[in-house]
């Protein structure tokens, strides 16, 4: 049923592109290749490359693959490039909790709880979260003036959205424009390397129509005498917090879910911050 699942979605995102055509076309010029420099990376001939950008040649299996690879596209989109070409999908696109990724998780597990007593958390590439360790879960509830024993909602959870909301962590941002036009950054990124019509494009879209945030996103303006990173000012109830973030991927993994999923570490800029989390320190498993 997964695989069924997999490929009804990669057939549902196959509607970016008419043909293989059209995708091998927006994917040189995206990354601003000539057939020319194509032809050199991938040793396939410029007469071909213009053969199968016009549609007179038919690009073999192993060929769609190679193009993706010195290309530099995202498994998800490989996968709509195989479609479009009349090919199955390469790459599998499995639940968190399947048993194939077992390693997976539990390296994930093992990274948020060395994280302690310092907040973690796991993203997909659309920052909907997938999961927490406990100082993060805390602060999360902390933040959104929930019960301390309350669960902490899984399903259709975004971070940026919670971030960036007037009526969610926004309010307790002392430097939120900043903040604010590090996270567009982000999304920008996945927007960009995504086909046309993507849902990372929709995403920004609705971030950016959130009060505030696209006069922001202007007019933002990082100070380049400051740290050599972008601290993140909360104050909430007379607590001063200030961390920073640092984001991590899995290597290079041949699984579409694993590929894009993001590890965001939290980490104390003084020691004031870090005395408030060893204090709260959660000594249970993440969750």
């Amino acid at each position: 049923m997964e695989q069924q699942e997999h490929v009804r979605q990669s057939e549902r995102d196959s509607r970016y592109f008419a043909d293989f055509a059209t995708a091998l076309r927006y994917w040189r010029d995206k990354r601003g290749y000539t057939q020319l420099r194509l032809s050199s990376e991938s040793g396939i001939s410029q007469r071909h490359i213009s053969f199968l950008e016009n549609g007179r040649s038919q690009a073999s299996r192993e060929m769609v693959l190679k193009l993706g690879i010195v290309l530099d596209i995202p498994l998800r989109e490989r996968n709509v490039m195989l479609l479009a070409a009349g090919y199955a999908p390469a790459y599998l696109e499995r639940r968190l909790s399947d048993p194939e990724l077992a390693a997976v998780k539990q390296a994930l597990d093992f990274m948020l709880a060395q994280q302690a007593p310092y907040p973690a958390l796991v993203v997909d590439r659309l920052w909907n979260l997938v999961m927490v360790n406990a100082p993060a879960a805390m602060m999360m509830r902390w933040l959104l003036d929930m019960p301390d024993d309350a669960p902490l909602p899984r399903e259709g959870v975004n971070v940026l959205k919670l971030m960036l909301d007037p009526n969610g962590v926004r309010k307790h941002l002392q430097n939120w424009e900043d903040v604010c036009a590090d996270m567009l950054h982000w999304i920008q990124h996945e927007a960009m390397s995504d086909g046309l019509g993507s849902e990372a494009a929709n995403l920004l879209a609705e971030l950016t129509a959130l009060p505030g945030i696209s006069e922001t996103s202007r007019l933002a303006n990082l100070d380049a005498r400051a740290l050599p990173f972008l601290p993140m000012q909360i104050r909430k109830e007379g607590i001063a917090l200030n961390l920073f973030t640092s984001i991590a991927t899995m290597g290079t993994p041949q699984d579409v879910t694993v590929h894009e999923l993001r590890i965001e570490s939290f980490f104390p800029v003084d020691e004031a911050t870090a005395h408030w989390f060893r204090e709260r320190a959660v000594m249970s498993e993440p969750e």
